[in-house]
């Protein structure tokens, strides 16, 4: 059932106002991490300078700095450091299972996947990598007002309890970022994989789950209710559902984990009651270096 236009209009108004909140604390969580990222650089043809260094045998005359080079009594090179701008492409899954916290305490899994998205999007493009969102509305750019797209694109929502990823508008032999809970059916996310690793696009999946999702602490009766409603399940003994459950778990996680590995992805898992900076410098290397694990 279509939801009533007065709670759609309520909803747009709320996602609005966070925008300004969203942009600050992932710019202040985005900080955090940028000095750890400092003394990862490379030389090579870009447009930032990094340092200079003596002339070595085989330099052409063409690069010495002549300007350094008159201060001194030895000749210097004007080194540039490395740079071969990305496309990096987004894809946050706005269906309704993201919207669960299992605490007050706790943020919304879909709060915490758009936190480091965001996030990442800054670092990428500090670094002189362009972002988009999957789709056709935002190929990817850099700069400012590029981030502020990207901010009010991760406010969209859906009302079905799972989404599938959408991967058109993917850039060939770019990169990409999938964040969802991944709990639904994982034949799409098998789709889009194959799909993405057939255009040479490689990238990252990152989970994101709720810590009662992962622990299963529910006991005696207790009713079961997607987030959207449209699933219900009542049990008098929680608690006899909890080995099924976590089996099932487990086996949802090594396979997006090999299926990751089988097209050249990175699989990474993060709770929502884990430190949000230790999730965003994994998935930043992630997605620059290629490395894969747990965050």
């Amino acid at each position: 059932m279509a939801e009533p236009a007065p709670t759609l209009r309520a909803r747009a108004e709320a996602e609005t106002a966070r925008l300004p909140p969203l942009l600050a604390s992932a710019d202040r969580l985005a900080r955090t991490v940028m000095m750890g990222e400092h003394g990862r650089r490379r030389a090579g043809t870009g447009d930032d300078f990094w340092q200079y260094r003596p002339v070595m045998p085989g330099d052409s005359r063409r690069m010495i700095d002549w300007r350094r080079s008159a201060r001194s009594d030895a000749q210097f090179v004007r080194q540039r450091e490395w740079k071969l701008a990305q496309s990096v492409m987004l894809w946050v899954d706005p269906a309704a299972s993201m919207r669960f916290a299992s605490r007050t305490d706790l943020p919304e899994k879909a709060d915490r996947a758009r936190l480091l998205t965001l996030a990442v999007a800054l670092l990428l493009d500090r670094g002189g990598e362009r972002v988009g969102m999957t789709g056709t509305a935002l190929p990817p750019r850099r700069g400012a007002a590029q981030i502020a797209r990207l901010a009010e694109a991760l406010t969209a929502e859906s009302g079905a309890d799972h989404a599938a990823p959408d991967m058109s508008g993917l850039v060939p032999h770019g990169r990409a970022l999938l964040v969802s809970d991944f709990l639904g059916d994982p034949g799409p996310v098998r789709t889009a994989l194959t799909a993405a690793a057939d255009r040479g696009v490689r990238g990252v999946l990152l989970q994101v789950l709720d810590p009662a999702e992962e622990a299963f602490p529910y006991r005696g009766r207790t009713v079961f209710e997607s987030v959207a409603g449209g699933i219900t399940h009542e049990t008098l003994k929680a608690s006899d559902l909890r080995e099924r459950y976590l089996a099932r778990l487990a086996a949802r996680k090594d396979e997006l984990s090999a299926l990751a590995a089988a097209t050249g992805w990175q699989y990474g898992c993060h709770h929502t009651d884990g430190l949000a900076q230790a999730a965003l410098l994994w998935l930043h290397r992630a997605i620059s270096e290629g490395r894969g694990g747990h965050t």
